[in-house]
């Protein structure tokens, strides 16, 4: 795989970074799988981060600062993840089984999954879109399908799901490996044992 290039837009918490025929790693999760201040933070970082994204700009370093801290912000949100906060509707079969359908569904048709985990409170993707679909466009599907399945058989109401995700774009073949084997190892390294909801397609 070769270095991609790419556009940037911003929508919610983080920028979200787009190229033709590029791959991701995906996080989305729980609606209330991370704290509040954290959260508030993020969206404090968030226009610092696109402005030094931004095509022809040359970052200062005070801005190469705040995207170290953004970095260093978004490690502590996948440790919250980790940890286990919230509501723990993934750890239902039932529930888990709703969202990898969803996942499974369209490969090969909208878009080609490499790796995929389905953790207690969030999930962890990589997958490359195919022909017009975009990032958010699949996203879209799996999120607004699962989260009407889920509520309906929990018997609840209200968002399922926190409307802002994180995404990487993964540019070389290297990097898809490491990733790929990342998301192969969290439920092990968050001690769920025998945990079935994890697949890697490499």
């Amino acid at each position: 795989m070769s270095a991609i290039p790419h556009t940037t837009r911003s929508r919610g918490y983080v920028p979200h970074w787009e190229g033709d025929h590029a791959t991701y790693f995906i996080t989305f999760r729980l609606a209330d799988s991370l704290p509040r201040d954290l959260l508030d933070r993020l969206r404090q970082e968030r226009n610092s981060l696109h402005r030094a994204c931004s095509p022809g700009f040359q970052p200062a370093s005070g801005d190469q600062a705040r995207a170290s801290k953004l970095r260093a912000i978004l490690q502590k949100a996948e440790q919250a993840l980790d940890c286990g906060l919230g509501a723990f509707y993934l750890s239902d079969p039932r529930i888990a089984k709703i969202v990898a359908d969803s996942i499974r569904h369209f490969h090969g048709q909208r878009y080609c999954l490499w790796a995929w985990c389905i953790m207690p409170n969030h999930v962890h993707l990589v997958f490359s879109p195919l022909g017009e679909h975009t990032l958010e466009s699949v996203l879209h599907t799996w999120k607004s399908f699962s989260a009407l399945q889920a509520n309906r058989l929990l018997g609840r109401t209200g968002h399922f799901w926190q409307r802002e995700y994180f995404d990487h774009l993964v540019r070389n073949q290297a990097s898809l490996l490491r990733i790929s084997s990342y998301v192969l190892e969290n439920p092990q390294k968050a001690g769920l044992v025998n945990w079935p909801w994890v697949e890697v397609l490499l």
